[in-house]
């Protein structure tokens, strides 16, 4: 964020918020709405990339979890007999 305060607006006048950019474009004309589409479908892409990344590093969590789910409880204590109350 830094890199495009500091370089994106000194050089090109790029705003950072979309709902800004596409305000200014639809009374900016034809020029200004052929670039705008970017600010769109940049944080689309973003957002899809995210989720199959965090779906492809998680993924192996879940597989586990139900792995276990399917294991047999295992009792911790141990019953009690007859044969140990005598």
């Amino acid at each position: 964020m830094t890199l495009v305060h500091l370089f994106g607006i000194a050089f090109t006048g790029t705003s950072v918020n979309p709902a800004r950019s596409f305000g200014p474009a639809l009374f900016g004309g034809a020029t200004a709405l052929k670039e705008v589409w970017l600010f769109i479908v940049a944080p689309l892409v973003g957002a899809a990339i995210a989720a199959l990344a965090a779906w492809c590093i998680f993924k192996n969590d879940e597989d586990e979890k139900e792995v276990t789910k399917a294991e047999p409880a295992r009792e911790t204590a141990p019953r009690s007999t007859a044969a140990s109350k005598k």
